[in-house]
């Protein structure tokens, strides 16, 4: 991932789990077509740093939380708001319209 700009992170990414490998997870812009499904995960990174999540809850309806990100030694660090626990993926490639990340 060396040399990718934080920038080009910024936007909707939803969660491909029909490309996802045993470890590693997709993500396409939100403008991507996906096949339907019951529920996808999908990221919102800010470019003043600040997340919004959004998963499918317990009963199939979606889930927001919110908190701060960045990119770091090329670590998508998720900070979440409140109690949750935050989260850190490996970025193993960042193109315009793919995002792939280390479980």
């Amino acid at each position: 991932m060396s040399g990718y700009e934080q920038s080009g992170l910024h936007g909707r990414w939803v969660h491909s789990h029909e490309e996802d490998t045993e470890r590693e997870m997709v993500f396409r812009p939100g403008t991507h077509s996906l096949p339907p499904s019951r529920g996808r995960t999908w990221l919102e990174l800010h470019s003043d740093g600040t997340y919004v999540e959004s998963s499918p809850g317990p009963v199939d309806l979606p889930e927001e939380s919110t908190g701060s990100w960045a990119l770091e030694n090329g670590r998508l660090v998720l900070g979440a708001d409140g109690d949750r626990p935050g989260e850190a993926w490996e970025v193993t490639s960042a193109e315009p319209d793919r995002l792939v990340v280390k479980k």
